[in-house]
C-alpha cells in the first residue's frame, strides 16, 4: 500500500524528530490513519533486523487493530503481542497491553527495545504509561520514544513534557475535512434559557460539576424543547445525545421515547451485554437516537451517525473534539447500502462550542496548569454578531444563532475556513487523474492492477474502485469520492505503479490502444498513453459502472 502525501509528510517529520531528539510526539485526528502512519515510522525505524519496537496500547481492540494494519505496512516485519491471553515477545515488532506489561514481572521479562511508540499518548502521565518507559529506558538508554494522540491537552492538565519534549508534525481535523476524509460538522447553537445558568456552574478538577449541569438541564420544558429543535434540524438523522448524569439522561430518553421517536439509552452502570444490546438496536436500526453518559466519548464510531446533541459544557476543548468527532466519519456505502452522509449536525444546547470556539487544538506539551497549580483560561476569542449582538466565537463565518453571515477574514482559522484551504487532492495525489471527457463530471486514475474513478450523476457524486470487479466506494460530496478513490488505489497499488513522472505515461498510445479506443479518442493527437489507458479501463468497463452507480442512487434514501 502506498501513504497519502500528508501521511507521508508527518512520517517524515516523525523520523527526523526522533532521529534528532530521540522522542517525539505526532499529533492527527480521527480519520488521518494514526495506524498506518505509526506503523510507517516504525518500519523506518528499524534498519536493521536485530532491532525491536514495541507497540503500546490501552484497550485490547487497539492492539489487535493496530497489528493488522501494521502487518499491510510492513510485510515483512515479524509480530507478536503481549497482553493478558498471549505473551509472546518472538516478533520483531510486539504489540502489548499496558494493563499487562506494567506488571513488575513481566517488565522484569521485557527484552531491549530501539523503539517504543505510544498509541492514544495523551494517556503517558499514567503510572502504568510511565514504568513501561522507564524500563525501556532502564534497558537501553538510546531507545526512541514516539507517540501518536488526537488530543494532547489532557482533561486533568498533566503535562506530557515529561515523555515528549517536541512535537514533530500535527494534522488538523480542517486538512481532513478539506481533503474529503471527514464530513464537515454545522454547528448550531441554541439557547433554552439555560446558557446563563450554566456559566455558573462550578469546575471540579475532571470536569464541571454534572449535578449542577443537571440541575440547570434536567427540566421537563428544557427536554421538550431539545426534541422540538432536534425535529427542526435533524429529525432525519442517527443521533447521539451527550447528557450530565444517568438521571438526566434518562429524563431526555424518555422524552424522545413519549414524542413517538425510538431511542436507547447508555450509560457507565449497566452491563456489557446491556450495552451492546442497546447499541445493536441504534446501529441495526431499531433506535434512531442514542442517549448516553460519558461512555461513546471515544471510541465509538458509529459511521452513519450524522447528529451529535450536546446538552452539558466541557472544561477542555479536548472533550468537545471527541463527541462531535463521533459524527465525522465518512460512511462505506458497502457496510451501509442507501447511506448518503455529506456533513453532520452538531445541536449545542449548553456552552461548549461557545466557551471552545475552533475545532482545532493548540499544542501545549507543558499542560494546562499555571504555575500555582490552577487551571490556565481556556475561554476562546469571541465577536459580537451585529445582527442579534450574540457573543460568537471568532472564527465563526455564521452566527450559530441567527444565522448572519460574517465577511471573511484573512486572519481567521479553523475548521471554519475548510472550503477556503480545501486540499488539492488531485494535485497531491499519488496517482495521475485523468478528465474523461474534459467536463469535469467523469474523473479515473490507474495503476497496474486497480483503476478507480468518480462519476456525478443527477446532482451526486459516486466513487467507484476496480480490483476484480468495479466496486461502489463512496457516494455524496465529490471531494469525499476522490479521497475515497484515491485511497483505493493507495491500498491496492504500489509506489512503483503510481510515479506520476514515469516516462511512459506522457508517450503516444499503442496501436493496439488505438484500435480499440473510440473514434473521437483517434482524433485527439495530444493523448497521452496512459490517458488512453485510462479511457480504455472506462470504456471496457463502463456497464458495470453504469450498474453499480445507478443501483446505489436507487438506494440512496436515507440521507444526511
Amino acid at each position: 500500500m502506498i501513504l497519502r502525501p500528508r501521511q507521508e509528510e508527518m512520517v517524515d517529520c516523525s523520523v527526523q524528530a526522533l532521529h534528532r531528539h530521540g522522542n517525539t510526539l505526532a499529533v492527527a485526528p480521527t480519520g488521518s490513519g494514526k495506524t498506518i502512519m505509526l506503523s510507517a515510522v516504525v518500519g523506518r525505524t528499524l534498519t536493521e533486523p536485530d532491532m525491536r519496537a514495541c507497540i503500546l496500547a490501552h484497550r485490547d481492540e487497539l492492539t489487535a487493530q493496530n497489528r493488522e494494519k501494521f502487518g499491510r505496512v510492513n510485510p515483512h516485519i515479524p509480530t507478536s503481542v503481549f497482553n493478558a491471553r498471549e505473551k509472546s515477545w518472538d516478533g520483531q515488532a510486539t504489540f502489548a497491553m499496558v494493563q499487562t506489561l506494567s506488571r513488575e514481572a513481566n517488565l522484569e521479562r521485557m527484552p531491549r527495545f530501539d523503539l517504543l511508540v505510544v498509541d492514544e499518548a495523551h494517556h503517558v502521565a499514567a503510572d502504568s504509561y510511565r514504568r513501561v518507559i522507564g524500563r525501556v529506558r532502564d534497558n537501553n538508554p538510546d531507545a526512541k520514544v514516539y507517540g501518536v494522540t488526537a488530543t494532547p491537552q489532557r482533561g486533568d492538565g498533566r503535562a506530557l513534557r515529561e515523555v515528549f519534549n517536541n512535537v514533530a508534525d500535527q494534522i488538523t481535523l480542517g486538512e481532513l475535512i478539506g481533503a474529503g476524509h471527514l464530513v464537515k460538522p454545522r454547528t448550531f447553537v441554541i439557547d433554552v434559557g439555560a446558557q446563563e445558568q450554566l456559566k455558573q456552574v462550578r469546575r471540579r478538577v475532571a470536569d464541571f460539576d454534572m449535578d449542577e449541569v443537571a440541575a440547570v438541564m434536567n427540566r421537563a420544558p428544557i427536554n421538550e424543547a431539545v426534541v422540538h429543535h432536534w425535529r427542526k434540524h435533524a429529525g432525519d438523522r442517527k443521533t447521539i445525545v451527550f447528557c450530565s448524569t444517568v438521571a438526566h439522561a434518562a429524563a431526555v430518553c424518555d422524552t424522545f421515547l413519549n414524542a413517538g421517536i425510538e431511542a436507547v439509552l447508555i450509560h457507565g452502570e449497566l452491563s456489557t451485554a446491556d450495552r451492546r444490546e442497546r447499541l445493536a438496536a441504534y446501529e441495526q436500526g431499531d433506535a434512531q437516537v442514542v442517549v448516553n453518559v460519558a461512555v461513546l466519548t471515544e471510541g465509538y464510531d458509529y459511521t452513519p451517525t450524522a447528529c451529535i446533541v450536546l446538552l452539558r459544557p466541557s472544561s477542555y476543548k479536548s472533550t468537545l473534539i471527541q463527541m462531535v468527532g463521533r459524527g465525522l466519519r465518512t460512511v462505506d456505502p458497502n457496510e451501509h447500502p442507501g447511506v448518503v452522509k455529506t456533513d453532520c449536525i452538531v445541536l449545542d444546547f449548553g456552552t461548549a462550542t461557545l466557551m471552545h470556539g475552533s475545532l482545532e487544538q493548540d499544542v501545549d506539551l507543558g499542560g494546562k496548569l499555571d504555575g500555582d497549580g490552577s487551571e490556565s483560561d481556556s475561554t476562546a476569542p469571541v465577536k459580537l454578531c451585529p445582527e442579534c449582538d450574540a457573543e460568537v466565537p471568532i472564527a465563526c463565518r455564521e452566527c450559530p444563532l441567527c444565522g448572519f453571515t460574517f465577511e471573511k477574514n484573512s486572519e481567521t482559522s479553523g475548521l471554519v475556513d475548510f472550503v477556503m484551504t480545501e486540499i488539492d487532492l488531485l494535485g497531491r495525489s499519488n496517482f495521475r487523474w485523468v478528465d474523461l471527457f474534459g467536463r469535469d463530471d467523469a474523473l479515473m486514475a490507474a495503476g497496474f492492477s486497480a483503476w478507480a474513478g468518480v462519476f456525478f450523476l443527477d446532482g451526486r457524486w459516486y466513487a467507484v474502485g476496480h480490483g476484480k470487479a468495479p466496486q461502489l466506494l463512496a457516494v455524496g460530496d465529490r471531494i469525499v469520492c476522490l479521497a475515497a478513490a484515491d485511497d483505493w488505489l493507495n491500498n491496492h497499488e504500489s509506489v512503483d505503479a503510481a510515479h506520476k513522472s514515469r516516462r511512459w505515461l506522457n508517450q503516444p498510445p499503442t496501436q493496439r490502444q488505438l484500435e480499440f479506443l473510440p473514434a473521437e479518442c483517434r482524433a485527439n493527437f495530444g493523448m497521452t498513453r496512459y490517458e488512453a489507458s485510462c479511457r480504455l479501463s472506462f470504456e471496457f468497463n463502463k456497464h458495470a459502472i453504469r450498474t453499480v452507480v445507478m443501483a446505489a442512487g436507487d438506494r440512496a434514501m436515507v440521507t444526511a
